[in-house]
């Protein structure tokens, strides 16, 4: 089936969060919680060791909102339902719509981190590719030494499945690094 024909939803919620797509005018939310965050994201985010200008991150929020609706790539915006704020990126990566499959991503402003609301977005995304998408299989893959990240599929039940040895190299420094893949599946 063409991935351009699949219906569904844009936008969902969970209890205190609304998950939606990127939209064009995004750039300015999105550029101020990486700014705020970027001595959080640089250990593990590649996107962090790049110049970061609003001009810049709106053009990046428009391609992944063409990106969404062409289904090539889902990346999602997290806000507080009672205030509107951005708490987290997140969303649907490395797809493959004959399985079909999608690897959860995901990265938080460090402004509102411990507050359980990754936990409960990654939920909700998971939820909604099942249900949504019919996806068969969920990844999250993540840096081994990234215990805050990899505490997120384990709290809400991916199996890991294997820890990829040498796999990549670390994005602040010049050394290899093990990955980890998590998985969960419907049955």
């Amino acid at each position: 089936m063409n991935p351009l024909l699949i219906e569904f939803p844009h936008e969902f919620e969970t209890e205190r969060l609304h998950i939606r797509m990127p939209l064009p005018g995004d750039g300015n939310i999105v550029f101020n919680s990486v700014q705020a965050s970027l001595p959080e994201l640089k250990p593990w985010m590649p996107f962090a060791h790049y110049e970061q200008s609003e001009e810049a991150t709106e053009a990046n929020i428009r391609e992944a909102h063409i990106n969404f609706l062409k289904r090539e790539d889902l990346r999602l915006l997290v806000f507080l339902k009672e205030t509107g704020q951005l708490v987290c990126s997140s969303g649907l990566h490395r797809i493959n719509w004959q399985v079909p499959k999608f690897e959860v991503g995901y990265w938080a402003d460090s402004r509102f981190t411990g507050n359980g609301y990754v936990t409960e977005a990654v939920t909700g995304i998971t939820n909604f590719a099942f249900t949504e998408l019919k996806a068969r299989r969920m990844e999250i893959r993540c840096d081994s030494r990234n215990l805050k990240s990899r505490a997120i599929p384990e709290r809400i039940g991916y199996k890991l499945e294997g820890i990829l040895q040498n796999e990549d190299t670390a994005v602040d420094r010049p050394e290899l690094r093990d990955t980890c893949i998590y998985a969960k599946v419907s049955v």
